[in-house]
This record gives C-alpha cells, sequence and structure tokens, in this order.
C-alpha cells in the first residue's frame, strides 16, 4: 500500500484510562503519551491522520463527580458535560501527540475541535436507552440509582449494571466544514470526540442539546465518510474480531467482506454493548464513502504499525 493515505483513527475511551487503573489526570496523560507514540508511528509512516476517540469513562467519572458537588455548585447537564470531556481529552491527546513529534523533530500543531452532531429528535433511542455509561454498580446500588437518581439502568454483565442513556444515529457533523478545511491544509485534527455532543433543531429551526450520548465509532464512519477517508482505523483492545465468541466453536477472522459482516451482525455474533457499534460503523463507512476502495481495520493501538501492514487486526472490504 502507498504511503500518504487519509485514516480517520477511532481511539476507544480506555485508549486514555487503563481500566485496571484509577483513571485519574495524571493517569490518562501517561496513557496519552503511549497513544501517542503510537499515533506518531503513522504520521512517520507519511500517513494523515484525523484522530476521534471514545469517553465513556471519563463522562461517567465527571458525572459522579458532578453528583457528589451537588451540595456545593450548582450541577452540569449531560450534554456540558460531554462537551467539557471532549475538550479536555482532546487538549490532553493533543498536547502529548504535539511533544511526541517535536520529540522526533518535527513541530506541527494538533486542534482540537469540539464537535456537534445532529440527529433525530424522533429517533426510537430516546425511548428506549441503551448506552451503557459511568461505572458498574451491583444489584443494590443500582435499585438505589434507579430511586433516588431516576437512571434508566441495564445489566452489562451478570451481577454488573450501568446506566445507560439513549444514543441516537449521528446525521451530520455541524462542524464539518471547518474540520475538512483543516483536513485539506494539512493539518492534524481531533474531532467528534466521544460521538461529539448531539444536538437537534427545534421548532425555530434552532440548534439545541439533548440528554443523550452518540457512539463513537458510528460518529467515525460518518466523518471518514464525509472526509473519503482512505482507511477508518477502530483500535481496541483485541487482536482481531471473533465469531463465537467464548465458546468452543470461537474463530478470529482476518477479513471479512461487508457481505459477511452483515450477515454476522445480524445473527447477533457483535453485542450492540461490545463489538456491535465497531462493525455498524465499519459498514455505514464502507456503504456510504465517496472512496473508490476503503478499508476498515480493528485491532489493538499499541500494535498500531501491524494493523495498517495487515499482520494483525481484522481487514474489512466492500468484497
Amino acid at each position: 500500500m502507498d504511503n500518504g493515505n487519509l485514516i480517520v483513527v477511532a481511539l476507544g475511551g480506555n485508549a486514555i484510562s487503563n481500566p485496571d487503573a484509577e483513571g485519574n489526570i495524571e493517569e490518562q496523560f501517561e496513557s496519552s503519551k503511549r497513544t501517542a507514540h503510537h499515533l506518531a508511528n503513522l504520521i512517520d509512516m507519511g500517513h494523515r491522520l484525523v484522530i476521534t476517540h471514545g469517553n465513556g469513562p471519563q463522562v461517567g467519572n465527571a458525572l459522579l463527580r458532578n453528583q457528589g458537588a451537588t451540595d456545593i455548585v450548582y450541577p452540569l447537564p449531560m450534554p456540558s458535560v460531554v462537551a467539557s470531556v471532549e475538550g479536555g481529552m482532546g487538549y490532553m491527546i493533543a498536547q502529548t501527540l504535539m511533544n511526541e513529534l517535536r520529540d522526533r523533530g518535527t513541530e506541527r500543531a494538533v486542534t482540537t475541535i469540539v464537535t456537534t452532531i445532529l440527529v433525530d429528535p424522533t429517533d426510537p433511542s430516546f425511548e428506549i436507552p441503551s448506552k451503557p455509561i459511568g461505572q458498574s454498580m451491583t444489584a443494590d446500588q443500582a435499585k438505589k440509582a434507579m430511586g433516588k437518581e431516576e437512571w434508566t439502568v441495564a445489566q452489562v454483565e451478570p451481577g454488573l449494571f450501568r446506566r445507560v442513556v439513549p444514543s441516537p444515529t449521528p446525521i451530520s457533523i455541524v462542524e464539518f466544514d471547518a474540520i475538512r478545511t483543516l483536513v485539506e491544509s494539512n493539518q492534524l485534527v481531533i474531532a467528534c470526540g466521544g460521538g461529539g455532543v448531539p444536538v437537534i433543531r427545534n421548532a425555530q429551526c434552532q440548534l439545541e442539546s439533548v440528554h443523550a450520548v452518540i457512539d463513537k465509532d458510528l460518529a467515525s464512519a460518518l466523518l471518514a465518510a464525509a472526509l473519503g477517508a482512505d482507511k477508518l482505523f477502530i483500535f481496541s483492545n483485541i487482536d482481531r474480531v471473533a465469531i463465537d465468541f467464548k465458546t468452543p466453536n470461537e474463530r478470529e477472522i482476518d477479513h471479512m467482506t461487508v457481505t459477511q459482516a452483515q450477515h454476522w451482525l445480524d445473527e447477533g455474533q457483535f453485542p450492540p454493548g461490545s463489538m456491535g457499534p465497531k462493525i455498524q460503523g465499519a459498514l455505514n463507512f464502507l456503504n456510504n464513502t465517496p472512496h473508490d476502495d476503503p478499508e476498515v481495520r480493528i485491532g489493538p493501538l499499541e500494535r498500531a504499525a501491524e494493523v495498517y501492514e495487515g499482520t494483525i487486526g481484522t481487514r474489512i472490504t466492500r468484497g
């Protein structure tokens, strides 16, 4: 493959917060530095990157902080929390990536755009919240949260519960023209952090924030298709996508076509709370991009260069 590809890189929220650590700001900076190292390797290979990221752990902690300070200061509504976390995480990723590139002899600015995403106010997800946010809870903690906080709670693993919120389908990116201008000027851009802040058009056709969370893989796919990117990389903590996961017939997949991916998704191989949005995002990108020969790669961040080379990870193509 030729160098110079435009790659939209979707980082999981755990790329910034280690799930085995407290996840304080110092630890997030350390994780960001490691992430910057892998991103810089792709840049050194000659690729142009647009970076997106998840923010599930960070938003969850921010909401807990919000809840714990209600007797001291006014609480922030969810859209403000999502925007705040999007900016804060973008600042960390940008700073550590600029420092990493400078250490390698390259002075480049990295621009973070706090992004808003238009959604449909009649999206069915507003009636059926499904996106987990925040920390896991026991059954007793979940019962209290449902009563005192009036949260909607769902079981995500046997005996473990999490708050769930609406997750509407992203329709368009409000700041897309600005993102495209920066990308066309060969700038490094961070956008659609945490899926972006969801907004609707109200009766006066004005933008209005809504209490929801957009899946970052779906937002990343929307951005990649709109930019006509060569590739969409979805970095996770797996070596490859598997079917019949955690069964005696489990099988890792090196390559799948759109037809195969859709079949396995329809079959229920990729659950909504884990691999499902990644595969759906891959399908959305491949089905909607104007690029002639697009690809999606899903694999581990710490082996990003190998994911590009194809020695690890799962490759998804049109045919």
